[in-house]
């Protein structure tokens, strides 16, 4: 499986999109500053995910959620997870 993500530093509020074969490890690289991205910005939460069978979906998935028409989509997706967190 390749998963696309999004996660958000409790630290700033601000999110990141990638994309991974392999998320509980990814995403302990962000945890952990081991991702030059993100590095200095944990800790993370993982907002949102979608599983791919194929490599290049979820990288043109990713690439998607990163677009302005991809934000939007995440921001109505999770309306009511944001309205509770800020």
């Amino acid at each position: 499986m390749f998963y696309a993500y999004v996660i958000r530093s409790k630290k700033d509020g601000k999110w990141y999109t990638g994309s991974t074969n392999n998320l509980r490890k990814r995403f302990n690289q962000h945890n952990k500053g081991k991702s030059t991205w993100t590095k200095g910005r944990g800790p993370f939460e993982i907002i949102y995910y979608e599983a791919c069978l194929n490599e290049e979906d979820t990288r043109s998935r990713e690439k998607y959620l990163k677009s302005g028409m991809g934000k939007r989509y995440i921001k109505n997706r999770l309306k009511r997870f944001l309205s509770l967190t800020g």
